[in-house]
């Protein structure tokens, strides 16, 4: 079996790779999303990889592997929002939004390696469905918070929650075997 930090690499690389591409398409259009739009846009995704699992059919060919890409580039995304403040319009250029995504996909995968560590790699034993359902908690979460103003009296912010839904999205995608060589 291959390592997690092998596995978790090879998964990122590939939504990284699509970031650029869109970055290439789109520009950094996204740049003048506030962070409840990209919320929704993440609990978008979330839901109908939710109903991808739970419906006998479907009628967009697209299935769960894109849309948890989806997951994991609208939360780091929004986690450079976070960092950067939103803009008025797209003011980076594609290299400019890759030293960004990298630098939060390195912060994250720090996370990832912390808590994979103390849990014991316990998601191996979980299921695609489990996680799904715990990124939609976390998007719950993280509206929750937005309602709040961004304040929270206990809790973690939404950078801990988007973190999370990165690494919840990976472990799905190492679970469907979607970048396997």
């Amino acid at each position: 079996m291959t390592s997690t930090p092998e596995q978790y690499q090879r998964v990122m690389k590939s939504c990284q790779s699509l970031f650029a591409k869109k970055m290439t398409d789109y520009g950094s259009a996204w740049r003048i999303l506030r962070l409840p739009s990209l919320t929704d846009q993440i609990f978008i995704k979330a839901q109908r990889i939710r109903g991808l699992q739970t419906n006998t059919s479907q009628k967009v060919d697209e299935g769960e592997v894109s849309e948890f890409i989806g997951v994991i580039n609208y939360s780091l995304m929004a986690l450079i929002q976070l960092e950067l403040g939103v803009s008025d319009s797209p003011d980076l250029n594609t290299e400019q939004a890759l030293v960004q995504y990298d630098k939060q996909s390195k912060v994250v995968y720090a996370l990832m390696m912390d808590k994979n560590h103390d849990y014991g790699e316990a998601w191996r034993d979980m299921r695609v469905s489990s996680l799904t359902d715990l990124i939609l908690q976390k998007l719950m979460r993280v509206k929750q918070i937005e309602g709040n103003d961004g304040k929270t009296t206990v809790s973690e912010g939404v950078d801990a929650n988007y973190k999370d839904i990165v690494n919840y999205a990976v472990f799905a995608l190492i679970h469907l075997n979607a970048f396997e060589e």
